[in-house]
């Protein structure tokens, strides 16, 4: 089998890459990427892969069997166009399986509704492309919280608008390996897994970070207007307004749901104990 990954010059794309390289050693694995001369550090053949060039793709998917399909990061109403040049091009290729992406969230709503919804419709042209499918719905990525630490302590907290809603965390190598055992083994056909670890609060969360890094932070609930306010002055109107959307949902219940990592990845996702521990140790 010949397997294809996109999106690999990204943090996910290259994390299933090596994955999928060390869970399938007998495969064959092909990285794509807008500027493939921008990967350096991943030990595959490395060929062009822009979503908005539908020729270029159907040209290097050529020889291709099973293609991971990483969701873009462009606006919504653009997404969902560049994500069917992907399965067109697939399908003039050859390419007979394509495992997707997606993520979860509130649907309606929010802020952050939009790219949920261009999400769900590429998942709905997948289901339809006549090709076999599988797609996974990530949860939220665990890291940039703890990559944030230095600001949370000298803020001596954490404060957003998710309240006492709990949270679908995940990080990117559980992702990483769920996805590799997804693109290999039939038993996962027409399939849709929510991707992510034990539900968290934002108190629990706290508990954690101030476990591992030892500090005194405390949880502090805030309004969704004051806490989207705070994110765009930090992040600017675009990125602000769709972090605060995001934890409107957490505050909301859209990502509190059963987690189907165990029977998409084989095994349970690593508890957040060990997640942390290893922080400690690293």
């Amino acid at each position: 089998m010949t397997i294809a990954i996109t999106s690999v010059s990204g943090q996910l794309g290259a994390a299933i890459t090596r994955a999928a390289i060390a869970m399938n050693p007998a495969e064959t694995i092909i990285g794509l990427a807008r500027s493939p001369d921008k990967v350096k550090d991943l030990d595959v053949e490395v060929r062009p892969g822009d979503y908005a060039d539908q020729q270029q793709l159907t040209g290097s998917l050529q020889g291709v069997d099973a293609l991971l399909l990483v969701s873009g990061n462009a606006a919504p109403e653009e997404r969902i166009g560049q994500h069917r040049n992907v399965l067109e091009a697939a399908r003039a290729a050859g390419v007979t399986r394509i495992v997707y992406t997606s993520v979860q969230g509130a649907e309606q709503g929010t802020a952050f509704s939009p790219v949920v919804q261009s999400n769900r419709q590429t998942e709905a042209d997948l289901r339809n492309c006549g090709l076999d499918w599988v797609i996974g719905r990530n949860g939220i990525y665990i890291e940039p919280d703890v990559e944030y630490i230095d600001n949370y302590r000298k803020a001596g907290e954490i404060a957003n608008s998710a309240g006492e809603g709990r949270c679908a965390y995940t990080t990117r190598p559980e992702l990483a390996f769920a996805y590799a055992r997804m693109l290999t083994e039939q038993r996962h056909s027409e399939r849709i897994y929510h991707l992510h670890g034990e539900l968290l609060s934002q108190a629990q969360l706290t508990v954690l970070m101030n476990e591992t890094f030892g500090t005194d932070l405390h949880y502090r609930a805030m309004t969704h207007e004051a806490f989207k306010a705070d994110r765009i002055a930090e992040l600017g109107e675009f990125m602000g307004t769709v972090i605060a959307g995001i934890y409107q949902g957490i505050h909301d219940g859209a990502l509190d749901r059963p987690s189907d990592f165990e029977t998409a990845a084989g095994r349970p996702h690593q508890s957040w104990n060990d997640y942390f521990a290893s922080l400690q140790s690293a």
